[in-house]
């Protein structure tokens, strides 16, 4: 995990391999934004930028030679695009910007960011984006010892983070700046460590090994507990949604609850997280093309997982209990074929129509344990639907539930800087999902597909406060890096879930 501290240093002086400035578009060309930088410096850059090829745009990333005017080696311009109708920035414009910068810096060992970080929001920003850049994933990389040309190309695509980075502010003794950035560290590590997960090869992650990764992440965190249910305790208990999509694996299915409990809590949440760690689609089996990104069908329960750490070490004044509920969705000689009629826990019957709408009847099991566990209210996350994408594309995630709860999460969202979109749960759609035989089915017709999912998750909460979070396009880039985003697993999720925490926390 990259270091970051806060610092008052004249970035001309500051002695890093690296020094992170912004720019920005303007009508009359490009502004170099830095209050820290001397007039004549920023007006020689300005005039350089057109020769560069900078023009300041979001994502853009240029590097340069710094020059005699500066201690450091590189100089690196970060576009943030254009300012605000008032003048400024907004937060997730300088969370992006700074998080592009440092995924070009990985393989140096230290950096300086002078980016706009004049008060609290901007420093967590500028911190934030920092971080979440600074994220490799390497594990599986070899060192490329059968040629030159190997070891070539697994140094340039192997490169670790940036090891330390200066944040350059004015406040950087104030004791507001120092906590914000502390946070920034804590939420930054829940990401990468959701990051990781995701990234995992199925191979070496599956129900057994995702719960002993449960149990090494809460080791030594306080107040945190881990239980885990076997297949056998799983089939034993009615867990019916875990035992049917499990069984056609070798592996088998587990669920597990991750309880932080502080001593005197104000709120107590649950959080329930889809952990199929791998989904063939069963039965009805997936395409081909493309299955190999189905690794990431856990992504809502690494989200979980993470969230609960990290709320345990920030030390929040809420009681938080997360639920993984994890299988591995195979086509093996038991698996559950369509037209079986499972039992999900607490006795509602499921007529099971399309074995790849697995993710919902794991999720009913969580659901049911985590209401009759008396949370104030229950948030459940899943890479859940396909339609989730047709409707709002791969970077924004759709959100629904009871209208408050709902309501809330969009708010943490938006706080956070992650992008999420209010949906309904229609009342006309929940015909889709009636059974001819059982009392609810798993599958409905094609269109409003997210809606009929949410309809079906909310049949196993009935009137409690609740909200789903379906994340089945941003869980994972297929895409080009942007922003603070690497390829592959990104993360989302973990700073709305916890942002939602810490309002409940200080909520009168």
């Amino acid at each position: 995990m990259t270091d970051v501290t806060l610092s008052s240093k004249n970035p001309t002086a500051v002695k890093a391999e690296a020094l992170v400035v912004a720019t920005a578009q303007t009508s009359d060309g490009v502004a170099v934004v830095s209050d820290l930088l001397p007039t004549d410096l920023l007006t020689q850059l300005e005039s350089l930028a057109p020769q560069l090829g900078v023009t300041g745009a979001r994502d853009e990333v240029r590097k340069i030679p710094a020059g005699p005017q500066l201690a450091a080696e590189v100089l690196v311009l970060t576009g943030l695009g254009e300012r605000a109708d008032d003048g400024t920035f907004a937060t997730e414009t300088l969370r992006r910007a700074a998080g592009a910068a440092t995924r070009e810096l990985a393989g140096l060992e230290s950096a300086a960011i002078a980016l706009p970080a004049s008060d609290d929001d901007e420093i967590t920003a500028v911190t934030e984006g920092a971080l979440l850049g600074a994220y490799a994933f390497n594990r599986y990389r070899t060192t490329g010892k059968d040629s030159a040309k190997d070891a070539t190309k697994a140094a340039k695509n192997g490169k670790d983070p940036v090891a330390t980075i200066e944040i350059l502010t004015p406040l950087h003794k104030n004791a507001k700046a120092k906590a914000a950035a502390e946070r920034a560290q804590v939420l930054a590590a829940a990401v990468h460590a959701t990051r990781d997960l995701v990234n995992t090869a199925p191979n070496e992650l599956y129900p057994a090994t995702f719960a002993d990764a449960a149990k090494a992440a809460a080791k030594d965190v306080k107040h945190v507990r881990v239980t885990v249910l076997d297949d056998k305790q799983l089939a034993s208990g009615g867990y019916g949604g875990l035992t049917a999509v499990g069984q056609g694996s070798s592996r088998g299915p587990r669920l597990v609850k991750v309880a932080y409990t502080p001593a005197k809590p104000n709120a107590k949440v649950a959080l329930v997280g889809k952990g199929i760690t791998f989904d063939s689609g069963g039965i009805s089996i997936k395409p081909a093309a493309g299955m190999e990104a189905m690794k990431s069908d856990m992504a809502g329960a690494a989200a979980v997982l993470s969230t609960v750490v990290a709320a345990a070490k920030l030390n929040l004044p809420v009681a938080v209990t997360g639920y993984l509920c994890l299988a591995e969705n195979m086509p093996g000689g038991n698996a559950q074929r369509p037209a079986d009629v499972i039992t999900i826990y607490g006795g509602k019957t499921v007529e099971v129509l399309n074995t790849d709408a697995e993710g919902r009847l794991v999720m009913a099991d969580g659901l049911v344990s985590a209401v009759e566990d008396g949370h104030d209210v229950v948030l459940d996350i899943a890479t859940l639907t396909g339609s989730q994408m047709v409707a709002l594309g791969t970077r924004t995630s759709g959100v629904m539930g009871t209208d408050e709860v709902r309501d809330e999460v969009k708010a943490a969202a938006d706080a956070s800087g992650e992008l999420f979109w209010p949906m309904p749960l229609p009342e006309e759609l929940k015909s889709n999902i009636k059974s001819k035989v059982a009392d609810v089915a798993n599958s409905g017709p094609r269109w409003g597909g997210m809606l009929n999912a949410g309809l079906f998750l909310q049949t196993f909460v009935g009137d409690h406060p609740w909200a789903h979070l379906d994340i089945a396009g941003p869980a994972f880039n297929e895409g080009g890096a942007h922003g603070y985003t690497a390829g592959g697993g990104t993360g989302v999720g973990v700073r709305t879930l916890l942002t939602f925490l810490e309002a409940r926390a200080t909520a009168k």
